[in-house]
């Protein structure tokens, strides 16, 4: 199937005007300029490569930690549906037994693969080896040390979907840790108090992201640069960032990108359950969270993830100044990177699943296609 007279973002990072061709689920052919053959006339529309969300709890009254595999595939079904075609869904801190469930419910759905969900491409193990000072809405009740025999038991389970794991850097036995999973996934620095040289010390063992960045983590410092420092001076790192508008001030989102650059930042929307739902009280964790408007927090006031899904979220940054063509990218190839699926989704490319969206000018989608079919 032809789909032709489109702005296409390709893998270069640039919209083109072309048409592209899908068969077997793959896009096969793109094309640059105008083509007479026949095929879907797509009248000029903005087509982008599906988002991918690497950090993703829940929505719909539904959370991967359920370890439900309904909740998870109504989690996907909402995704799909809006243009985030592949996800990793994010635990939280919670007991070993309670994760390895929830992962075996990850690895049925990577099996089944069901028509118009989004495509479960892995896991990001988000706890238990954070900090008790910088957790967050994480539950304190069931922080742990980094435990790789914990981690490798988990990460077998579930036939090594876990593709990110993260750990604060400062807790004992971090950089051990973190030499031994950077063979299997990525490791990420996330919910820590960590110093620059505790950071960096991860860095050089084998760290190369950032969980949310400024969320859960010291403050940049002139003089005590801390994990934003380490982190942005290491061109092999990349870092996360919430862009619901709540958690990121605007002009520290356009920071986050002068300071890492396009290539190096991930857009994620760190939804929870309440995403898409009405306000009231829902469960996080093991814990009460309250939904006002747009914002998720604890009890006591403390923030809790967002309710802002990666596609309105990819529009936020947009709106917040930055370039289409860096905030596409930092929702959908980078993300891919991340997870070591590049080769397979992230980008408009030949070979590729053809897993796209169609928008107008300004980014309204107007329907998305998940292996060449369209999402209904």
């Amino acid at each position: 199937m032809l789909f032709k007279n489109a702005n296409i973002f390709t893998e270069n990072f640039r919209f083109v005007k072309g048409s592209f061709e899908v068969e077997d689920g793959k896009f096969i052919k793109i094309y640059e300029g105008v083509n007479s053959l026949p095929g879907i006339d797509l009248e000029g529309a903005t087509v982008i490569p599906g988002l991918i969300d690497v950090h993703n709890h829940g929505n719909s009254n539904a959370d991967f930690s359920d370890g439900d595999y309904d909740g998870l595939k109504k989690m996907a079904d909402y995704l799909g549906k809006n243009g985030i075609t592949s996800f990793a869904p994010a635990s939280m801190t919670l007991p070993y037994d309670v994760l390895e469930k929830a992962f075996a419910t990850a690895k049925q759905l990577r099996k089944e693969a069901p028509e118009g969900s989004s495509k479960l491409k892995g896991i990001q193990m988000e706890g238990p080896f954070f900090s008790e000072k910088k957790k967050g809405a994480q539950n304190g009740a069931y922080l742990r040390e980094p435990d790789f025999e914990a981690f490798k038991k988990l990460y077998d389970g579930c036939d090594g979907l876990v593709r990110i794991v993260d750990l604060a850097p400062e807790l004992p036995g971090s950089v051990e840790f973190v030499k031994q999973a950077k063979e299997l996934c990525t490791v990420s620095i996330a919910h820590t108090d960590a110093s620059y040289d505790e950071a960096k010390a991860a860095i050089d063992a084998g760290a190369t992201h950032l969980t949310h960045l400024y969320n859960a983590m010291p403050p940049i410092h002139h003089r005590k640069p801390g994990v934003i420092g380490a982190g942005a001076e290491n061109q092999a790192v990349r870092a996360e960032i919430i862009c619901d508008g709540i958690h990121v001030h605007p002009a520290s989102i356009r920071l986050a990108f002068s300071m890492f650059g396009a290539s190096r930042m991930i857009l994620i929307s760190d939804a929870l359950r309440c995403c898409g739902m009405p306000d009231g009280k829902y469960e996080l964790g093991g814990q009460d969270v309250y939904l006002k408007g747009k914002t998720c927090t604890l009890i006591d006031g403390t923030l809790a993830g967002s309710v802002t899904n990666l596609f309105d979220c990819m529009k936020n940054a947009i709106s917040f100044g930055i370039a289409p063509e860096d905030a596409v990218r930092a929702a959908s190839y980078n993300p891919a990177c991340a997870l070591g699926v590049e080769k397979e989704v992230g980008s408009i490319s030949v070979g590729k699943e053809a897993d796209f969206i169609v928008c107008d000018g300004d980014f309204n989608r107007k329907a998305v296609y998940i292996n060449g079919k369209i999402v209904k």
